[in-house]
């Protein structure tokens, strides 16, 4: 468990560091993300982000298991 604890706060730290060139990627503009905006009105749910992103936490949580 505080292995698993340090390696999240590891990826944040590292997240938080490289954000300038994070920011740059297409992340929350791929296609299958629902962005619907109308006058007084915005809706965004990034459907294929999330995807990607829980496969690739999945992975490294995966590896960090073995």
């Amino acid at each position: 468990m505080s292995r698993t604890l340090i390696l999240i706060g590891l990826i944040i730290v590292a997240i938080g560091i490289l954000w300038p060139w994070l920011s740059k990627l297409p992340f929350g503009q791929l296609p299958g993300d629902i962005a619907i905006r109308r006058e007084g009105f915005s809706f965004f749910f990034p459907i294929t982000t999330m995807i990607l992103i829980s496969v690739v936490l999945s992975l490294i949580m995966w590896l960090s298991g073995r």
